[in-house]
């Protein structure tokens, strides 16, 4: 194995971390009127980092810092940022704290801030009001602080996220709940699934279309047209995951899953974590659907000895066996109502990497 494959992932720090780290530095820099080159703050881990500051001003009654956002070897959208907080005096006692330019506000609700609100996270809330009151309670100080995060980039940004479909409108979200990101971290994954259904359900969704990806979300939007965009989830890889999540909000009634026959086929023979690594495609599994929808026995032979689902696939349409996909449908659909006990109406569309649809089955539990 190669050096660089064996060599690990480095960690970087979210976009809450960073805004910490830059408040406490206006502050200081307000406080002792001198410019600060950095900043250390404790992490909800519980672990203590320095930040380096990009830059830092002050007068007698405003402090600024920039730090530049480090994501660590995750491909995070906010990598290289610069995020920078603005420290005034404020006539009202306490500690006020708001977005400026390139941090979204929401819009709609769902959210775990309420509309109107910018678009920082309770976990970054918190830490940077417990950062900023200790550094007050340091010097002695009782006046109160007015605290404005802004990133500068960050209206561009967001529209490499899903902020727009959350209904976070204007930028970014100032995130984070642990305080360092987890390169590729499943759990920040999984989270974002579970915020997209939140803020679906708020908006008074019945019907999801979940998919495994940007292509099948397409193909998702072309057969449901008049479903409001919070309808479409990108679930990637966590299929059970994502069903069950729906499952615990009453109101959902139907969904409906699409994909292409690479996950699918995986779902099909019971497995609902589909990464490529999750399990091997049974290929004898997808020579006895074969079976069911009257391939012969030479075909089935050939489909025993494949090296792809996709080839399957192909395989499939080649020799006009369509019933194929019905069943394979038909077969994810169960998995999916197993899954989550009964109680939606699942439907599997599979579909092709140019958008054509192959089988469309709906289950009712």
């Amino acid at each position: 194995m190669k050096e660089a494959e064996t060599k690990p992932m480095r960690h970087g720090y979210t976009t809450g971390a960073c805004a910490t780290a830059t408040a406490k530095a206006a502050l200081t820099a307000l406080i002792l009127q001198e410019k600060q080159t950095e900043a250390t703050i404790m992490l909800p881990i519980g672990q203590a980092v320095t930040f380096q500051m990009e830059d830092c001003t002050y007068t007698s009654e405003q402090g600024t810092a920039s730090t530049i956002k480090d994501g660590g070897d995750d491909p995070d959208a906010t990598h290289g940022a610069l995020i920078i907080s603005t420290v005034t005096w404020h006539d009202k006692p306490g500690i006020e704290l708001d977005g400026g330019i390139g941090v979204g506000r929401a819009t709609k609700p769902g959210l775990p801030i309420a509309v109107g609100e910018a678009a920082i996270n309770p976990v970054p809330r918190k830490m940077i009001r417990e950062t900023v009151q200790s550094v007050l309670d340091e010097y002695g100080i009782n006046r109160g602080v007015r605290i404005v995060v802004s990133v500068p980039d960050g209206e561009e940004i967001a529209k490499k996220t899903l902020n727009g479909r959350l209904g976070i409108v204007g930028g970014i979200s100032i995130l984070g709940t642990r305080g360092i990101v987890v390169p590729f971290s499943t759990s920040a994954y999984k989270a974002s699934i579970v915020q997209a259904i939140n803020v679906a359900v708020a908006n008074g969704c019945e019907h999801f279309v979940l998919s495994t990806g940007g292509r099948s979300e397409k193909v998702g939007i072309e057969l449901y047209p008049d479903l409001p965009e919070e309808a479409f989830i990108e679930m990637g890889d966590f299929i059970g995951f994502s069903l069950l999540v729906c499952k615990k909000h009453p109101q959902v009634k139907k969904v409906s899953l699409v994909g292409m026959m690479g996950k699918f086929s995986k779902l099909a023979q019971g497995v609902t974590m589909v990464h490529s690594k999750s399990a091997p495609i049974d290929f004898n599994f997808l020579a006895g659907v074969a079976a069911e929808a009257g391939v012969p026995e030479a075909l089935q032979e050939e489909i025993r000895t494949a090296n792809t689902a996709a080839f399957v696939g192909d395989l499939m349409v080649e020799h006009g066996y369509r019933t194929f996909f019905a069943i394979l449908c038909q077969y994810c659909s169960e998995v999916g109502l197993q899954t989550v006990k009964g109680g939606l109406a699942i439907e599997t569309v599979i579909s092709t990497m140019k958008g054509e649809v192959l089988g469309r089955e709906t289950r009712h539990g």
